[in-house]
Protein backbone atom coordinates (compact mmCIF):
# COMPACT_ATOMS: atom_id res chain seq x y z
CA UNK A 1 0.00 0.00 0.00
CA UNK A 2 1.25 3.64 -0.89
CA UNK A 3 2.53 5.69 1.65
CA UNK A 4 0.06 8.22 2.43
CA UNK A 5 2.68 10.98 1.95
CA UNK A 6 3.49 9.87 -1.45
CA UNK A 7 1.04 10.80 -4.20
CA UNK A 8 -1.29 8.87 -5.95
CA UNK A 9 -3.76 8.71 -8.97
CA UNK A 10 -2.23 11.69 -10.52
CA UNK A 11 -0.70 13.66 -13.38
CA UNK A 12 2.23 15.26 -12.55
CA UNK A 13 3.41 17.95 -15.09
CA UNK A 14 6.82 19.09 -15.25
CA UNK A 15 9.77 21.60 -17.30
CA UNK A 16 13.46 20.57 -18.09
CA UNK A 17 15.77 23.89 -16.86
CA UNK A 18 17.05 23.69 -20.36
CA UNK A 19 13.77 24.78 -21.92
CA UNK A 20 14.02 22.02 -24.33
CA UNK A 21 11.10 20.05 -23.32
CA UNK A 22 7.84 19.63 -20.96
CA UNK A 23 6.05 16.61 -20.06
CA UNK A 24 3.74 15.19 -17.64
CA UNK A 25 4.18 11.62 -15.16
CA UNK A 26 1.11 9.45 -14.43
CA UNK A 27 0.54 7.10 -11.51
CA UNK A 28 -2.59 5.51 -11.29
CA UNK A 29 -3.37 2.77 -8.55
CA UNK A 30 -7.07 2.73 -6.78
CA UNK A 31 -8.22 4.89 -9.56
CA UNK A 32 -7.07 2.04 -12.49
CA UNK A 33 -8.06 -1.09 -9.97
CA UNK A 34 -11.52 0.61 -9.55
CA UNK A 35 -12.13 0.69 -13.43
CA UNK A 36 -10.79 -2.89 -13.89
CA UNK A 37 -13.07 -3.96 -11.31
CA UNK A 38 -16.41 -3.34 -12.95
CA UNK A 39 -16.10 -6.28 -15.30
CA UNK A 40 -14.21 -9.33 -14.73
CA UNK A 41 -11.19 -8.35 -17.24
CA UNK A 42 -8.50 -11.03 -18.02
CA UNK A 43 -4.66 -10.27 -17.36
CA UNK A 44 -4.51 -9.42 -21.08
CA UNK A 45 -7.69 -7.57 -21.39
CA UNK A 46 -7.11 -5.56 -17.65
CA UNK A 47 -3.00 -4.66 -18.66
CA UNK A 48 -4.38 -2.82 -22.20
CA UNK A 49 -7.11 -0.67 -20.34
CA UNK A 50 -4.43 0.23 -17.73
CA UNK A 51 -2.60 1.21 -20.34
CA UNK A 52 -4.86 3.11 -22.43
CA UNK A 53 -6.28 4.85 -19.13
CA UNK A 54 -2.10 6.09 -18.41
CA UNK A 55 -1.90 7.15 -22.32
CA UNK A 56 -5.45 9.16 -22.07
CA UNK A 57 -4.16 11.17 -18.65
CA UNK A 58 -0.75 12.25 -20.27
CA UNK A 59 -2.37 13.41 -23.52
CA UNK A 60 -5.08 14.95 -22.00
CA UNK A 61 -2.32 16.40 -19.39
CA UNK A 62 -1.24 18.13 -22.07
CA UNK A 63 -3.93 19.65 -24.16
CA UNK A 64 -5.82 22.76 -22.30
CA UNK A 65 -9.67 22.20 -22.53
CA UNK A 66 -12.53 22.19 -20.95
CA UNK A 67 -14.77 19.35 -21.19
CA UNK A 68 -14.13 15.57 -21.77
CA UNK A 69 -11.10 14.15 -23.68
CA UNK A 70 -11.51 10.66 -25.10
CA UNK A 71 -9.57 8.07 -26.20
CA UNK A 72 -10.39 5.01 -27.94
CA UNK A 73 -8.72 1.73 -29.87
CA UNK A 74 -11.12 -0.13 -32.23
CA UNK A 75 -9.30 -3.49 -33.59
CA UNK A 76 -10.68 -6.80 -35.11
CA UNK A 77 -8.65 -8.74 -32.75
CA UNK A 78 -9.25 -10.78 -29.39
CA UNK A 79 -10.39 -7.36 -28.04
CA UNK A 80 -12.81 -5.77 -30.02
CA UNK A 81 -12.40 -1.97 -28.05
CA UNK A 82 -10.95 0.05 -25.42
CA UNK A 83 -12.54 3.01 -24.34
CA UNK A 84 -11.19 5.76 -21.85
CA UNK A 85 -12.09 9.54 -20.94
CA UNK A 86 -10.83 11.71 -18.57
CA UNK A 87 -12.82 15.43 -17.86
CA UNK A 88 -10.85 18.71 -17.06
CA UNK A 89 -11.80 17.99 -13.83
CA UNK A 90 -9.76 14.78 -13.21
CA UNK A 91 -12.86 11.98 -13.49
CA UNK A 92 -11.64 9.32 -15.06
CA UNK A 93 -13.11 5.91 -16.24
CA UNK A 94 -12.66 3.42 -18.99
CA UNK A 95 -14.13 -0.13 -20.09
CA UNK A 96 -13.21 -2.95 -23.04
CA UNK A 97 -15.12 -5.45 -24.92
CA UNK A 98 -13.45 -8.55 -25.88
CA UNK A 99 -13.60 -12.34 -27.10
CA UNK A 100 -12.74 -14.25 -23.89
CA UNK A 101 -12.01 -17.51 -25.61
CA UNK A 102 -9.86 -15.89 -28.39
CA UNK A 103 -7.94 -13.95 -25.35
CA UNK A 104 -7.46 -17.29 -23.34
CA UNK A 105 -6.23 -19.69 -26.89
CA UNK A 106 -3.10 -17.08 -27.24
CA UNK A 107 -1.54 -17.69 -24.02
CA UNK A 108 1.66 -15.43 -23.18
CA UNK A 109 2.06 -15.26 -26.70
CA UNK A 110 1.10 -11.94 -27.21
CA UNK A 111 3.16 -9.97 -24.73
CA UNK A 112 6.09 -9.82 -26.99
CA UNK A 113 3.30 -7.37 -29.33
CA UNK A 114 -0.05 -7.05 -27.69
CA UNK A 115 -1.31 -4.37 -30.00
CA UNK A 116 -1.06 -6.73 -33.00
CA UNK A 117 -2.20 -9.87 -30.73
CA UNK A 118 -4.78 -8.65 -29.03
CA UNK A 119 -6.25 -5.69 -31.12
CA UNK A 120 -4.98 -6.37 -34.44
CA UNK A 121 -5.87 -4.09 -37.38
CA UNK A 122 -8.25 -0.85 -36.29
CA UNK A 123 -7.35 2.87 -35.38
CA UNK A 124 -6.84 4.80 -32.44
CA UNK A 125 -8.40 8.39 -32.24
CA UNK A 126 -8.68 11.22 -29.98
CA UNK A 127 -11.54 13.56 -29.28
CA UNK A 128 -11.70 16.90 -27.39
CA UNK A 129 -15.77 17.41 -26.63
CA UNK A 130 -15.78 20.83 -24.65
CA UNK A 131 -19.75 21.06 -25.09
CA UNK A 132 -22.40 21.86 -27.52
CA UNK A 133 -21.09 25.42 -28.05
CA UNK A 134 -17.81 24.51 -29.25
CA UNK A 135 -16.40 21.97 -32.53
CA UNK A 136 -15.29 18.36 -31.22
CA UNK A 137 -11.50 17.57 -31.96
CA UNK A 138 -10.82 14.17 -32.98
CA UNK A 139 -7.47 12.81 -34.45
CA UNK A 140 -7.22 9.09 -35.77
CA UNK A 141 -4.26 7.31 -36.67
CA UNK A 142 -3.69 3.44 -37.98
CA UNK A 143 -3.01 0.57 -34.76
CA UNK A 144 0.50 0.46 -36.14
CA UNK A 145 3.85 -1.17 -34.19
CA UNK A 146 4.28 -3.54 -31.11
CA UNK A 147 2.76 -1.17 -28.51
CA UNK A 148 -0.05 1.22 -27.73
CA UNK A 149 3.72 3.14 -27.36
CA UNK A 150 4.09 2.85 -30.85
CA UNK A 151 0.95 4.19 -32.00
CA UNK A 152 0.83 7.07 -30.14
CA UNK A 153 4.22 8.07 -31.46
CA UNK A 154 2.39 7.72 -34.82
CA UNK A 155 -0.23 9.82 -34.31
CA UNK A 156 2.42 12.46 -32.68
CA UNK A 157 3.87 12.19 -36.18
CA UNK A 158 0.52 12.42 -38.22
CA UNK A 159 -0.89 14.93 -36.02
CA UNK A 160 1.73 17.80 -36.40
CA UNK A 161 0.68 19.03 -33.43
CA UNK A 162 3.36 18.83 -30.99
CA UNK A 163 6.82 16.25 -30.98
CA UNK A 164 6.77 13.52 -27.98
CA UNK A 165 7.37 10.27 -26.80
CA UNK A 166 5.70 8.83 -24.38
CA UNK A 167 6.23 5.74 -22.44
CA UNK A 168 3.90 3.12 -20.84
CA UNK A 169 3.11 0.34 -18.64
CA UNK A 170 0.83 -1.52 -16.49
CA UNK A 171 0.93 -4.76 -13.96
CA UNK A 172 0.41 -5.43 -10.37
CA UNK A 173 2.43 -4.66 -7.74
CA UNK A 174 4.14 -6.69 -4.96
CA UNK A 175 0.82 -7.25 -2.91
CA UNK A 176 -1.27 -7.88 -6.58
CA UNK A 177 -2.78 -5.20 -7.34
CA UNK A 178 -3.03 -3.23 -11.13
CA UNK A 179 -1.53 -0.39 -11.38
CA UNK A 180 -0.30 1.24 -14.44
CA UNK A 181 2.11 4.25 -15.18
CA UNK A 182 3.46 6.39 -17.98
CA UNK A 183 5.70 9.15 -19.67
CA UNK A 184 5.52 11.82 -22.00
CA UNK A 185 8.02 14.69 -23.42
CA UNK A 186 7.28 17.24 -25.51
CA UNK A 187 9.71 18.88 -27.38
CA UNK A 188 9.14 23.28 -26.76
CA UNK A 189 9.98 25.34 -29.73
CA UNK A 190 12.75 26.95 -29.09
CA UNK A 191 11.93 31.20 -30.07
CA UNK A 192 13.33 32.62 -33.04
CA UNK A 193 14.33 28.90 -34.04
CA UNK A 194 11.91 27.69 -35.87
CA UNK A 195 11.02 28.23 -39.63
CA UNK A 196 7.74 28.35 -41.36
CA UNK A 197 8.00 24.80 -41.86
CA UNK A 198 8.03 23.95 -38.51
CA UNK A 199 11.75 22.59 -38.84
CA UNK A 200 13.84 23.55 -36.08
CA UNK A 201 18.02 25.10 -36.93
CA UNK A 202 19.40 25.12 -34.15
CA UNK A 203 21.69 21.96 -33.78
CA UNK A 204 22.43 22.47 -30.06
CA UNK A 205 18.72 22.30 -29.00
CA UNK A 206 18.31 19.18 -31.27
CA UNK A 207 20.82 17.62 -29.30
CA UNK A 208 18.86 18.56 -26.03
CA UNK A 209 15.91 17.07 -27.24
CA UNK A 210 17.60 14.20 -28.11
CA UNK A 211 19.28 14.02 -24.89
CA UNK A 212 16.02 14.35 -22.84
CA UNK A 213 14.62 11.58 -24.81
CA UNK A 214 17.47 9.27 -23.79
CA UNK A 215 17.04 10.57 -19.91
CA UNK A 216 13.35 9.72 -20.37
CA UNK A 217 13.94 6.20 -21.76
CA UNK A 218 16.09 5.62 -19.06
CA UNK A 219 12.60 5.32 -16.40
CA UNK A 220 12.39 1.57 -15.68
CA UNK A 221 8.43 -0.47 -15.49
CA UNK A 222 9.28 -0.86 -11.87
CA UNK A 223 9.85 2.86 -11.32
CA UNK A 224 6.99 4.06 -12.92
CA UNK A 225 4.86 1.02 -11.25
CA UNK A 226 6.34 1.80 -7.40
CA UNK A 227 3.46 2.87 -4.86
CA UNK A 228 6.07 4.12 -2.61
CA UNK A 229 8.30 5.92 -5.06
CA UNK A 230 7.67 9.67 -4.91
CA UNK A 231 7.34 11.11 -8.41
CA UNK A 232 9.47 13.86 -7.47
CA UNK A 233 12.41 11.66 -6.31
CA UNK A 234 11.67 9.61 -9.98
CA UNK A 235 12.10 13.04 -12.12
CA UNK A 236 14.82 14.12 -10.10
CA UNK A 237 16.50 10.42 -10.70
CA UNK A 238 16.07 10.81 -14.59
CA UNK A 239 16.61 14.68 -15.27
CA UNK A 240 19.05 15.91 -12.56
CA UNK A 241 22.03 16.62 -14.92
CA UNK A 242 19.61 19.29 -16.57
CA UNK A 243 17.49 20.71 -13.77
CA UNK A 244 13.53 19.74 -13.83
CA UNK A 245 10.50 21.95 -12.47
CA UNK A 246 7.73 20.25 -11.02
CA UNK A 247 3.83 22.12 -11.38
CA UNK A 248 0.99 20.97 -8.95
CA UNK A 249 -0.45 17.43 -10.58
CA UNK A 250 -3.96 16.95 -11.53
CA UNK A 251 -5.34 14.19 -8.73
CA UNK A 252 -7.54 11.46 -10.80
CA UNK A 253 -10.28 9.56 -9.95
CA UNK A 254 -12.56 6.89 -11.52
CA UNK A 255 -15.93 8.51 -11.27
CA UNK A 256 -18.30 7.50 -13.71
CA UNK A 257 -20.79 10.37 -15.48
CA UNK A 258 -24.04 7.54 -16.33
CA UNK A 259 -27.27 8.71 -14.21
CA UNK A 260 -30.32 7.16 -14.48
CA UNK A 261 -31.79 10.97 -16.18
CA UNK A 262 -29.33 10.03 -19.07
CA UNK A 263 -30.20 6.09 -19.55
CA UNK A 264 -33.85 7.06 -19.39
CA UNK A 265 -33.12 10.01 -22.18
CA UNK A 266 -31.70 7.19 -24.36
CA UNK A 267 -34.72 4.93 -23.80
CA UNK A 268 -37.17 7.72 -24.90
CA UNK A 269 -35.39 8.32 -27.99
CA UNK A 270 -36.36 4.60 -29.23
CA UNK A 271 -40.16 3.60 -30.10
CA UNK A 272 -41.64 1.53 -26.57
CA UNK A 273 -42.49 -1.32 -28.95
CA UNK A 274 -38.57 -1.54 -29.16
CA UNK A 275 -37.76 -1.25 -25.97
CA UNK A 276 -40.45 -3.85 -24.48
CA UNK A 277 -38.14 -6.60 -26.53
CA UNK A 278 -35.25 -6.41 -24.40
CA UNK A 279 -36.86 -7.16 -21.61
CA UNK A 280 -35.41 -9.79 -18.74
CA UNK A 281 -38.38 -10.85 -17.30
CA UNK A 282 -40.62 -8.50 -16.08
CA UNK A 283 -37.87 -5.59 -16.44
CA UNK A 284 -35.79 -3.79 -19.00
CA UNK A 285 -32.01 -4.12 -17.37
CA UNK A 286 -29.92 -0.90 -18.72
CA UNK A 287 -25.98 -1.39 -17.73
CA UNK A 288 -23.32 1.03 -17.57
CA UNK A 289 -20.02 -0.34 -19.72
CA UNK A 290 -17.88 2.07 -17.58
CA UNK A 291 -18.76 1.08 -14.11
CA UNK A 292 -21.31 -1.52 -14.40
CA UNK A 293 -24.21 -0.30 -12.56
CA UNK A 294 -27.39 -1.64 -13.68
CA UNK A 295 -30.57 0.45 -14.14
CA UNK A 296 -33.43 -1.22 -13.64
CA UNK A 297 -37.01 -0.74 -15.45
CA UNK A 298 -39.88 -1.98 -14.01
CA UNK A 299 -43.43 -1.57 -16.51
CA UNK A 300 -44.33 0.84 -13.92
CA UNK A 301 -41.05 2.65 -14.44
CA UNK A 302 -41.55 2.33 -18.22
CA UNK A 303 -45.45 4.07 -18.13
CA UNK A 304 -43.79 7.33 -16.00
CA UNK A 305 -40.20 7.36 -18.66
CA UNK A 306 -42.60 7.54 -21.44
CA UNK A 307 -45.10 10.02 -20.54
CA UNK A 308 -43.05 12.10 -20.52
CA UNK A 309 -42.78 12.20 -24.05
Amino acid sequence: MANASIPDDIVQPFQLETAVASGRLVRLGPAVRKILSAHDYPNPVAGILAETASLAALVAGILKFDGVFSLQVKGDGPIGIVVTDLTSEGALRGYAQFRADDVAALGDSWRDAPVPHLLGGGYLSFTVDQGKETDRYQGIVELTGASLSDCAHTYFRQSGQFEGVVKLTAGKDAMGSWRSGGLLVQKMPPEGMVLQSGEIVDEDFEEAWRRAVVLMSSSREDELLNPVLHPHDLLFRLFNEDGVRVFDPLNLEMRCRCSGDRVENMLKSFPRNEIETLKIGDNVVVSCEFCGFDYVFSERDLDRVFSNL
